[in-house]
C-alpha cells in the first residue's frame, strides 16, 4: 500500500474503467479540478448517501471548475446498477484490482477496520480534491456522507 498523499503532493497517475466503459485517467482531468472520492461498495446506505449528496449538488460542483469520480473495488456492472438505481450523474471507475485505491492510500491503511477491509476488498471513505494541475489541493479523511457535497464545495 502507497501512503496516502497529503495536500500538495502530486496526486497519483492513475487509469481504469469508467462506469460506460469507457477509460479513464487522471491526465484527462488536467486543467480542471477533480473531486475523486473513494468508498467502500456499492449501494450501501452510508455510500448511496455520499453518492446521492454528490449527484445532487453535481451542477454547483461543475460551475466551480471540478469534476466528480467515484471509484470503489466492484466491476464496472455493480457501478451501472448502481449509477442506473440512484440515478448518479457521475462516472464511477471500476477498481477491481484495488489498484488505485493502494496508490491513494485508501486500501489496507493503518488500523484494524482497514485491514479488514483490505480483506474484503473495500476501500476507506476518503475524498482528494485535486487542483488543476494535477495536485493533491485537500484531503477530506472522515467525510460526512450525507452532507459531503457541502464540505466539497466549501474547498473548491
Amino acid at each position: 500500500m502507497g501512503a496516502m498523499p497529503r495536500a500538495g503532493d502530486p496526486a497519483p497517475e492513475f487509469s481504469g474503467t469508467a462506469t460506460d466503459g469507457t477509460p479513464v485517467r487522471l491526465k484527462d482531468f488536467r486543467g480542471r479540478k477533480l473531486v475523486l472520492y473513494f468508498y467502500p461498495r456499492d449501494d450501501t446506505p452510508v455510500c448511496t448517501k455520499q453518492a446521492c449528496s454528490l449527484r445532487d449538488h453535481n451542477a454547483e460542483i461543475a460551475a466551480r471548475g471540478a469534476a466528480i469520480l467515484g471509484v470503489s473495488t466492484q466491476d464496472e456492472a455493480s457501478h451501472r446498477k448502481f449509477t442506473k438505481k440512484h440515478g448518479l450523474n457521475f462516472p464511477l471507475l471500476a477498481d477491481e484490482g484495488g489498484v488505485v485505491g493502494r496508490a491513494y492510500g485508501t486500501i489496507g491503511g493503518g488500523g484494524l477496520l482497514s485491514a479488514a477491509k483490505a480483506l474484503l476488498g473495500a476501500t476507506d471513505r476518503v475524498t482528494f480534491i485535486i487542483d488543476e494541475k494535477g495536485r493533491i489541493a485537500h484531503v477530506i479523511d472522515r467525510p460526512d456522507a450525507a452532507n459531503h457535497a457541502e464540505e466539497v464545495l466549501a474547498l473548491l
